[in-house]
């Protein structure tokens, strides 16, 4: 029993780091080897998956040389990786190492599951650690933090996943090859929504927005309970001795319903996604490991299984977020992956006779609640209350800020919020107008760009969805908001969506509507037809109110989008510092980030500050506002 925890626990570390690697390849695919929508999604993708198919090759290496050889050869590449991408190294090299950290996890993975006779435990404790000490940390993992807390953390982790590994194990028959064939696709729905701290707390700042379809900065306390309880059914139906008859359908029923709710990209429906997902993905792994005793599996057929369910994982990832970049629809990607783990669960027999402990239920229960206590005191501690906004009488100027932030990474592909938020803070801004924010996306490392950013400039937020519910524009504040209301603007092509989002700033007693968007081109186009719908929407919005239109407008001045503006009346308020080039922000030459306000607000020091936390600069402006007329 002793080696059999002991192998539990070595293998849930070992998917702890391999997610850890996950999270850094995964946005290098985007920000160094291509340049998001400047590089073909087809190329992007084909180099992403080409890693998963050269693990095909995987299975036989490990019948010819081993398991065990393998697995610590492999266990090895995948820790020296994951530490070295601690030392930050940004660039081609961090491209590189996580490719190497990949390619290293997948052999690994391969090794495990010939040699390892009950994996679900492991799998399911492991996508819960890393999913917990993803929240605790705020999204913000130590792989990408460095500095003494980033080492000490990653050093640990990698030193417990070594020395579990090299312990000598008894033989074991493998086993569980559907359980091996899930790993992926659970690790994808774990990802997306089952498990992802951002998505929940976006879920749950949505309950508490200002507008319908909007979501507002949530209370502290209550957003680590959505995720929390997902963690608790995720285990518990995961590790449970599975149903007998015709219940067992309640678990594959559970996740197609949480897919299909994800899939249908409604904000409310969220929560809902989160936890019907968590619960069906749990429930499914837990009947694919009940295979039936005295039937162990065949060695090269685990290592086989699990290779390709990692190669669906690559398939179903790219497929899914390459819709963003090539525009066909998306949606049934989550709905047929959960249809796939569905099936697969519920083509192993009756699951009555499962390889469980005859107290597995209790050990379940006990995971299941010490698992959901701990994320809940651990992501309680990373969340930051909202600081009080300013209050008082009309403010001589009031410091406006745009700045598309890439979702959070930097020109060298390291996701680096400290600097985003340094950059924005050293123009002591009082609005803050941000494009391309990520709140959850797997793709990009599953953060939430957004809480983070509010966090560290102590600004409370509005957000609104433009790709999806997790993906659009926000505005920070440091004064109440007393309105908001969003409208989506036509695709007409573009890689992703597109919406202004429409705020009214109470500055002690003066109303000052803000209206931010990011226009979506398409590739050689002017968005004349975005701008023209987002100028009338803020005249609309602001009734004759101050008015700010700020973002990333991707044309520039005097183009025909640019035009539109000005032809609506609006005043360009960093007219005075041209030429002020904005992308990109290594060289920048192009300026498509504006602030544009109404005839009737004087504007005073317009800069670009240069900074590469993101590949545009930011634009900051100081805005004198008149107070209201008495009466």
């Amino acid at each position: 029993m002793r080696y059999r925890h002991l192998s539990t626990a070595t293998l849930a570390l070992g998917v702890v780091v391999l997610t850890d690697v996950l999270r850094v390849f995964l946005p290098s695919v985007i920000t160094i080897f291509g340049q998001a929508a400047a590089t073909p999604a087809e190329l992007l993708g084909a180099f992403a998956l080409g890693w998963f198919v050269l693990a095909l090759a995987f299975p036989p290496l490990v019948r010819r040389l081993g398991a065990r050889p393998v697995v610590l050869a492999a266990a090895v590449l995948l820790a020296g990786a994951r530490l070295a991408l601690t030392a930050a190294p940004g660039g081609r090299t961090q491209l590189w190492l996580a490719t190497a950290g990949l390619v290293a996890g997948l052999l690994w993975l391969a090794g495990r599951a010939a040699s390892t006779d009950r994996p679900v435990p492991g799998l399911a404790l492991g996508l819960a650690v890393a999913a917990v000490a993803h929240g605790a940390l705020g999204t913000y993992d130590l792989v990408w933090r460095g500095g003494w807390a980033g080492w000490a953390g990653s050093v640990a982790l990698v030193a417990l996943f070594l020395a579990g590994t090299a312990r000598p194990a008894p033989p074991a028959e493998p086993g569980g090859a559907r359980a091996w064939l899930l790993a992926g696709p659970a690790l994808l729905l774990a990802g997306l929504v089952a498990l992802s701290p951002a998505v929940t707390w976006a879920a749950s700042s949505y309950r508490r927005g200002p507008a319908d379809g909007l979501a507002g900065s949530p209370d502290a306390g209550a957003v680590p309970v959505l995720f929390s309880l997902a963690v608790a059914l995720f285990l518990f139906t995961a590790l449970a001795r599975p149903p007998r008859g015709y219940p067992r359908l309640g678990g594959p029923l559970a996740l197609l319903a949480g897919a299909a709710l994800f899939a249908a990209g409604e904000p409310g429906w969220l929560g809902p996604a989160v936890l019907l997902t968590a619960a069906g993905t749990g429930a499914c792994l837990g009947l694919a490991g009940a295979a039936p005793a005295g039937a162990p599996g065949r060695p090269d057929r685990s290592a086989l299984a699990a290779v390709l369910g990692m190669l669906l994982f690559a398939v179903a990832a790219v497929g899914y977020y390459a819709a963003y970049d090539l525009g066909y629809p998306n949606a049934a990607v989550p709905v047929a992956v959960a249809g796939f783990v569905a099936v697969v669960a519920l083509t192993g027999g009756p699951g009555g006779e499962a390889a469980q402990p005859p107290a597995s239920r209790a050990w379940a229960v006990r995971t299941a609640a010490a698992s959901a206590l701990l994320a809940l005191v651990a992501t309680n501690l990373s969340s930051t209350e909202v600081v009080p906004v300013r209050s008082g009488g009309p403010a001589a100027g009031v410091r406006v800020v745009a700045y598309n932030v890439r979702m959070g990474f930097g020109l060298d592909g390291r996701f680096d919020p400290d600097e985003l938020a340094r950059v924005a803070a050293a123009e002591h801004p009082d609005v803050v107008v941000l494009g391309e924010v990520d709140r959850g996306w797997l793709l990009n490392g599953g953060h939430d760009v957004l809480g983070l950013l509010a966090a560290r400039l102590r600004m409370s937020y509005v957000f609104a969805p433009a790709a999806d519910p997790v993906w659009g524009d926000a505005v920070l504040s440091r004064y109440p908001v007393s309105s908001a209301r969003t409208v989506a603007l036509a695709a007409l092509g573009a890689p992703t969506g597109a919406q202004a989002l429409g705020i009214t700033v109470d500055i002690g007693g003066v109303p000052l509507a803000v209206v931010a968007t990011h226009l979506q081109p398409p590739p050689g186009r002017e968005p004349v037809a975005q701008a023209r719908a987002v100028a009338a929407f803020a005249l609309g919005y602001a009734a004759g109110r101050p008015l700010v239109v700020a973002g990333d407008l991707n044309t520039e001045p005097g183009a025909p989008a640019y035009a539109e503006f000005i032809r609506a009346g609006l005043v360009d308020a960093l007219a005075a510092a041209r030429p002020l080039p904005t992308s990109p922000a290594d060289d920048p030459r192009e300026q498509i980030d504006h602030v544009l306000v109404s005839p009737g607000l004087v504007a005073a020091d317009p800069v670009a500050p240069r900074s590469t936390a993101s590949d545009h600069l930011p634009v900051a402006v100081t805005l004198v506002l008149r107070p209201a007329p008495a009466g």
